[in-house]
């Protein structure tokens, strides 16, 4: 009987799809309200040939060897997977897989949410009103920035950056990006989008907003400098990772007014935020909402066990990010 460990439950659906497959006994889903403790999940996954995490739930070499040599998947109810060592998965055989594809749509309208809110000032609206000052309408009352025609960067152009270019077309807004490398010209047309350099989209976008995902190379990918650089105008919108902006920076930035404001889904240290921000009025701050919805959510949680039992059946996991070990 084989034993799979999911750190938190996930929508039905998903735990269905398991033990309709492997068998009620083999479903251990851990009970506790909020992430699992460290000290549990070394304990908890021994001898388990499969560990469903969430992203906030560090997988690393320790994880791995508390589970033992019966380890054969890691499947993370996330497109990223920042939180596991991949290398230490590799190196013991134990594949890893993702959910991808699925939440780009639900994440970009997320991004675009926010977008808007930052744009007109939507948090300071709803806070202004349920707080009972709003006395009379006024030609001058929190004013915002238009969006339509204005100039969107993209930061990281992969399924959901392309989506929120999609978005974008209809609001008639001048796209740019940056990515690891352009897109092909086709795709360019269609989105309508512009490939420049960092500098560039840091000087020219009036909305930029993070795509990429979390590597040493993106991590405060948006720091001082970058804030200098930008528009005294202009926003910033983050859906991707926390740590891909510096958050203390950030802060400052939007205190002195080097940018207008900054929509944020995630955060450095979740669910910590910096005490800094949380004093911003000119921040629009989600608690990581990207794909929550509950038709994606449901999806993802499916997505996760059909890669638990493809590799336990002795089949290709459909989402492996780490195919050499195959």
């Amino acid at each position: 009987m084989p034993k799979v460990f999911v750190c938190r439950s996930i929508p039905e659906s998903g735990l269905q799809l398991l033990r309709d497959a492997l068998g009620e006994e083999a479903l251990i889903v851990a009970s506790q309200d909020g992430p699992i403790a460290r000290k549990a999940l070394l304990q908890d996954i021994a001898g388990a040939d499969a560990l469903l995490p969430i992203l906030t739930d560090r997988i690393d070499a320790a994880v791995m060897d508390a589970a033992g040599e019966r380890l054969k998947i890691i499947a993370n109810y996330a497109v990223g997977f920042n939180n596991i060592d991949v290398a230490a998965a590799t190196a013991r055989g134990i594949v890893v897989t993702n959910t991808p594809g699925v939440l780009s749509e639900t994440t970009a309208d997320t991004a675009w949410l926010l977008l808007m809110m930052a744009a007109r000032r939507g948090g300071e609206a709803e806070r202004y009103v349920r707080e009972g000052r709003w006395h009379s309408w006024s030609p001058t009352l929190l004013l915002g920035r238009d969006v339509h025609h204005a100039t969107l960067g993209i930061f990281g152009m992969g399924r959901i950056g392309q989506a929120v270019a999609q978005r974008a077309r209809a609001f008639s807004m001048h796209i740019l990006y940056t990515n690891r490398t352009p897109l092909p010209n086709a795709v360019e047309e269609s989105l309508g989008a512009t490939y420049v350099d960092k500098d560039t989209l840091l000087a020219q976008s009036d909305f930029l907003s993070i795509h990429c995902p979390l590597t040493p190379k993106t991590h405060h990918a948006f720091g001082v400098a970058e804030f200098v650089a930008m528009k005294k105008d202009a926003i910033l919108i983050n859906t991707a990772r926390g740590s891909v902006v510096d958050e203390a920076a950030l802060a400052d930035a939007l205190q002195q007014r080097q940018i207008t404001a900054a929509g944020l889904d995630v955060f450095e240290e979740e669910p910590t935020i910096h005490p800094a921000l949380l004093q911003c009025e000119n921040a629009v701050l989600f608690p990581h909402l990207g794909s929550a919805s509950w038709e994606t959510r449901s999806q993802m949680a499916e997505i996760a066990a059909k890669n638990i039992i493809a590799c336990l059946q002795g089949e290709t996991p459909p989402n492996c990010v780490n195919p050499e070990v195959l």
